[in-house]
């Protein structure tokens, strides 16, 4: 069975933290990754060197890993050059994930070499997509996954509801693996985007983000001093 193969279908558990987070610590991620693959996930995505490297000790499933690093005056941060997808390949992940707007990159980078970079180490690609549009030019350079993840934080798609699943359903007609990621909340809203087209679910912030977790339920609390 193929790497995709075994992702189809299934759940895939974004863990990441919010920087300053005490969660924000390479073995509270590795554990909290473990705990995704015991309850069921189908793989992981790990934002961050060091957490990156705790998770691949500790869990046997897929790993989609990724480097959030801002260059001034540009918009992309997720592994936005070569610089940070060598850096993710080398952690041992799986899959790796990258901003695939039409946005400009740092140093003038183009997709196909991200791409093409990806591919050469033998790892799988996987694009991080707010259109169509995006996923179209992607799946054409040879991305082998193609994701909803930016939909909704662009300039161009703020606003838009999420899960994006009217997004999920214009991506049925192209040839790569599609993932819907971004704004799922409930288990009901994973089989809706399983049922529009989706070939695997990233859930995140609503199973592993505590911080946003205890916040919603703090707000909704008659605290009494």
């Amino acid at each position: 069975m193929s790497l995709l193969d075994s992702l189809r279908g299934g759940l895939i558990v974004s863990v990441q933290a919010w920087r300053g987070s005490a969660l924000d610590d390479p073995l509270v991620i590795a554990a909290m990754a473990r705990a995704a693959q015991d309850g069921g996930a189908v793989a992981v995505r790990i934002a961050g060197v060091e957490h990156l490297r705790a998770v691949r000790d500790r869990v046997a499933l897929p790993v989609i890993g990724l480097i959030k690093r801002e260059y001034p005056g540009f918009e992309p941060y997720i592994t936005p050059t070569l610089m940070e997808v060598r850096d993710v390949i080398a952690t041992g992940a799986d899959v790796v994930a990258f901003d695939a707007t039409a946005r400009p990159r740092p140093g003038d980078g183009q997709l196909a070499d991200t791409i093409e970079s990806i591919h050469a180490s033998g790892r799988l690609a996987m694009a991080d997509c707010a259109t169509s549009g995006d996923a179209l030019v992607a799946a054409r350079l040879g991305a082998d996954v193609i994701a909803t993840t930016l939909a909704g934080y662009t300039e161009d798609t703020k606003g838009r509801p999420l899960p994006d699943l009217d997004l999920v359903r214009e991506l049925a007609a192209i040839a790569a693996f599609k993932v819907c990621e971004g704004g799922i909340r409930l288990p009901q809203e994973v089989r809706a985007a399983l049922d529009a087209g989706a070939d695997a679910v990233v859930v995140g912030t609503a199973i592993t983000n505590v911080d946003w977790l205890v916040r919603e339920f703090a707000g909704s609390a008659d605290r009494v001093s």
